[in-house]
């Protein structure tokens, strides 16, 4: 059979729902399997690189949950618990530690990238799936999105992508059990990071759109699968309600994750925004500018060929959901693109794909059926390459430095175990500044639920009630020692504005009130240098140094 546009169908296009593993066991996942490898050789080697902010927050989280404390009872902060949750497992599994963490991120994006050979095999035969599986192996490894750090994105992809499989057999069938589960599937998806909503929100649209009715009797069934999805959806976010309820913590989850939530969402300008992604979204275009010139031919082939164009509500319809879940906020962390990454690597997919059935049904010679992949190909080694001193030279301190230049990440560790050393582990600890890995590495609980300092600096509502409430906590729990981060990433402070001054003239005092200077951290390239004790004293770094103080007596 030929389409109108003179392109034959690919064969195994819509026809893994039968037998979804039938394909592994044929040349795609022999491709899909060594770029799986070869991705996985590259987190392997990086697996002790040291912990970031973000990751020490859901590592601390995860800790305490294995102690039985519920997220939001000893650290406070905006983001849903599925990634803590998610976390501790790992952390159950694999280790208490930062290897133990990136390994379980190596198994997650793994089986991400199976995933989306299946899915895109589904929808557009297994030449795509492997395009596309390969596309995303590259594109969410890479350090222009921090793709080694195991943010909640990449859990929020993987919780995604799982809803797919169920979701477009829901398509199919209209069975209610598939409808359930591809609901409940994105009501995790939506617990791992806000964000994750708009990607339910995706399903719900395509759903209700694919499965629209043509004839009155039908509209019973449609609107039974919508109601069907929904109670699915919010399942998962009822049970956790009713979970961290009865846990005795609720009221601090609702203020976190909505309230300040929403205040946190529009303390941004517009124009600070456009700051934001202006550096970003070019750094992601120029190191893989081939790739994104596929995906906008992919675009446009979406619209072209009938074969594709089936499926066009799923591709476009998940590109805008998944650009729309990149921007609330407008804040554009590098991370947040990882949310785009799986429609970006299938429109590259359907690219490479049809030009090469285009090329075949023109009676193309054998060379010039390939070119494609070859373009296609040329493009992943090239990225390959720009990247290769990170990918197969940089230890992995060295590669923390390349992502976070001059944070205290590598310095949390060697600071932590000196804290863990010289504290009972029924002491506290308090950290000045937002890292919160240190309370991870140290094994120690913080002192204060404000493991974070930003909400304390940000001009929003909550915040002279935030200080206050920082200040009794750790005046009330006597942290056994001090730490001061004097980086200005770890603030984010705006100079002279009341809040940072208020808190500011406190935290001096209560440290030269009760506290004697334990020891200096003065960061440096390529080695920070380290001063404890007496050698402590004198040594003075302003914007590049941490300071630790022991109680007195």
């Amino acid at each position: 059979m030929i389409t109108e546009a003179g392109i034959p169908p690919d064969p195994s296009a819509g026809k893994s729902e039968g037998q979804p593993w039938q394909h592994f066991f044929c040349w795609h996942f022999a491709v899909l399997f060594a770029v799986i490898v070869f991705f996985g050789a590259i987190r392997w080697r990086l697996l002790d690189m040291p912990l970031e902010r973000d990751e020490g927050e859901y590592a601390y989280a995860g800790q305490l949950i294995l102690q039985g404390i519920p997220p939001y009872q000893m650290a406070y902060n905006m983001k849903l618990p599925g990634t803590y949750a998610a976390y501790a497992v790992i952390l159950a599994v694999f280790g208490q530690t930062a290897r133990g963490i990136h390994l379980g991120l190596l198994l997650v994006n793994g089986v991400s990238i199976i995933l989306l050979y299946v899915v895109t095999a589904r929808l557009f035969g297994r030449l795509a799936g492997t395009i596309a599986g390969s596309t995303y192996a590259l594109l969410s490894t890479h350090q222009v999105v921090l793709g080694l750090a195991a943010h909640a994105t990449h859990f929020v992809v993987l919780a995604a992508l799982i809803g797919f499989i169920p979701l477009l057999r829901a398509e199919e069938t209209k069975r209610p059990g598939f409808v359930f589960w591809a609901g409940a599937a994105f009501g995790v998806t939506f617990l791992m990071k806000q964000p994750g909503i708009f990607l339910g929100a995706f399903a719900f649209f395509y759903l209700a759109v694919q499965c629209w009715p043509n004839n009155r009797r039908e509209w019973s069934t449609w609107a039974r699968n919508m109601a069907v999805f929904l109670l699915g959806a919010v399942l998962p976010f009822a049970l956790t309600c009713v979970v961290l309820y009865r846990a005795g913590v609720f009221g601090n989850f609702w203020f976190w994750t909505f309230e300040y939530a929403r205040q946190y969402a529009v303390t941004l300008p517009l124009r600070r925004s456009w700051r934001e992604l202006a550096p970003k979204a070019s750094s992601l275009l120029r190191l893989i500018l081939c790739l994104w010139i596929l995906a906008l031919a992919g675009i446009a082939r979406s619209f072209w060929n009938p074969t594709i164009r089936r499926h066009v509500v799923f591709v476009l319809g998940l590109l805008v959901f998944s650009c729309v879940a990149v921007c609330p906020g407008l804040y554009f962390r590098p991370h947040y693109f990882i949310l785009m990454m799986p429609v970006v690597a299938m429109l590259i997919a359907v690219a490479v794909s049809f030009a090469t059935r285009w090329l075949t049904a023109q009676g193309a010679s054998r060379w010039l059926r390939v070119l494609p992949l070859i373009v296609f190909g040329a493009a992943w080694v090239l990225a390959i390459y720009h990247n290769a001193e990170f990918y197969f030279k940089l230890s992995p301190v060295q590669a923390s430095r390349v992502c976070y230049p001059l944070n205290p990440f590598p310095e949390a560790a060697p600071l932590a175990e000196y804290l863990r050393q010289h504290t009972a582990p029924t002491d506290t600890i308090i950290v000045f500044g937002s890292e919160p890995e240190i309370y991870f590495y140290a094994h120690r609980h913080s002192a204060s639920g404000y493991i974070y300092i930003y909400s304390l600096m940000e001009d929003q509502a909550y915040w002279p009630a935030m200080q206050k409430q920082m200040m009794q906590e750790v005046e009330a729990r006597r942290p056994a020692y001090v730490v001061l981060v004097g980086v200005p990433d770890s603030w984010l402070q705006t100079p002279g504005s009341p809040q940072a001054i208020a808190f500011d003239g406190w935290m001096k005092q209560y440290v030269s009130n009760g506290f004697d200077e334990a020891g200096v951290v003065e960061l440096a390239e390529p080695e920070s240098r380290y001063f404890w004790g007496d050698e402590a004293r004198g040594h003075r770094q302003p914007g590049r140094e941490i300071r630790i103080f022991k109680r007195k007596g």
